[in-house]
């Protein structure tokens, strides 16, 4: 029970990074988001992902991957909407 809640966590809370990037979109703008720390999250993550990745943990593999791919295009808008 407690490895079928963790499990809709861990799917569930990189989630939370859409609304962030449809905020960017609708105000064609990412100046209220720091460059500096949208790169340096992105880059904890990528250095945690290979034990993500290689983990017999289901919770911890799926919370890796999840958060890794929505959080890579949260920094792709943060940049690209940065010079606009």
């Amino acid at each position: 029970m407690y490895e079928k809640i963790a499990l809709i966590a861990a799917m569930t809370v990189p989630l939370w990074n859409i609304p962030l990037i449809v905020r960017i979109i609708k105000r064609k703008s990412s100046q209220d988001i720091s460059l500096l720390w949208a790169l340096g999250v992105w880059i904890s993550f990528l250095l945690m992902a290979p034990s993500g990745f290689s983990s017999p943990d289901l919770v911890w593999r799926v919370f890796n991957i999840a958060n890794l791919i929505l959080f890579t295009f949260v920094v792709i808008f943060v940049v690209a909407y940065r010079g606009r």
